[in-house]
């Protein structure tokens, strides 16, 4: 694995396990929901980076003789699993705020450590996501930018935490159910985001059009290139495999023709997201 995101791999997983443990401690002092809903929402977190970590080391793995185009398919099967914990805790976290809705807000106790959970949480994740936007795009690891729109969007959830809080803190105690219920149903829109996405990865979903018109506009570019007739490409986990037939003068010899697909290839796969391109010669 690269040592750039195998150090970012592991920052992820610490303090995500790290915002864990404070939140939680923090929510059975205080008994706020809302941080605990918080907390639960970071226990995901925990679970995500750490299926990023082995899928990224998995993924970038050598081919082998039983997966002769490599292993990229890992990191969509961890998102997977991340979106069926992410399902089930966002029932529980919608359970146990309905609950104390009718409950009332007795036995919830609001200190300058639950007020500064949040707080403390806006400002690591938000260091966080800028970091794995850098390391992501340094390293080209889809994975890793995932990482970074997750942090982004747990700065969302905390602001909601902290809102609650607040809330019990001046009397509003209905806030903090309140709270809860929406990271709850964040926990549900983003674990359903995930596991479409990664459901699209896996079954080989062809990529956006605007993929496929530069994919087109890169072979067109190419000496020798008269036009090219067929241009098909799917995911292979979070990159893509293109098929593309090519057309070039019959009079060319067989080793002109080969050079010009091998162009054609190198230049498709030096676009980012491109892992494999098969070119098709057709003779015209």
């Amino acid at each position: 694995m690269n040592p750039v995101a195998h150090r970012a791999t592991l920052v992820n997983i610490i303090f995500n396990a790290a915002l864990f443990v404070l939140k939680l401690w923090v929510a059975l002092i205080s008994g706020s929901i809302a941080l605990l809903s918080d907390a639960f929402n970071s226990l995901t977190d925990v679970a995500s980076s750490v299926a990023v970590y082995f899928c990224v080391k998995v993924s970038n793995t050598e081919a082998d003789e039983g997966h002769p185009f490599g292993h990229k398919r890992a990191e969509p099967i961890a998102g997977l699993i991340v979106a069926v914990l992410a399902g089930i805790l966002g029932f529980e976290v919608l359970r146990a705020s309905v609950g104390r809705i009718y409950a009332g807000a007795d036995g919830v106790t609001i200190g300058v450590f639950a007020l500064s959970v949040p707080i403390i949480t806006v400002v690591v994740k938000g260091l966080m996501a800028w970091y794995f936007r850098v390391v992501g795009t340094e390293v080209r690891s889809p994975a890793i930018l995932a990482s970074s729109v997750d942090s982004l969007l747990d700065v969302i959830v905390a602001i909601a935490a902290l809102i609650g809080i607040i809330g019990v803190k001046f009397g509003y105690g209905w806030l903090d159910p309140a709270a809860g219920i929406v990271i709850s149903l964040w926990i549900f829109y983003t674990g359903y985001n995930v596991g479409m996405e990664n459901i699209d990865y896996l079954m080989g979903k062809a990529p956006p059009a605007p993929l496929l018109s530069e994919i087109k506009t890169v072979a067109d570019n190419v000496e020798g290139v008269l036009d090219t007739n067929t241009i098909r490409a799917h995911y292979v986990g979070h990159y893509v495999h293109v098929e593309i037939h090519i057309e070039v003068s019959k009079t060319l010899s067989t080793f002109d023709s080969h050079e010009i697909g091998e162009e054609v290839a190198a230049g498709i796969e030096g676009i980012l997201i491109i892992d494999k391109a098969f070119v098709h010669i057709d003779p015209v």
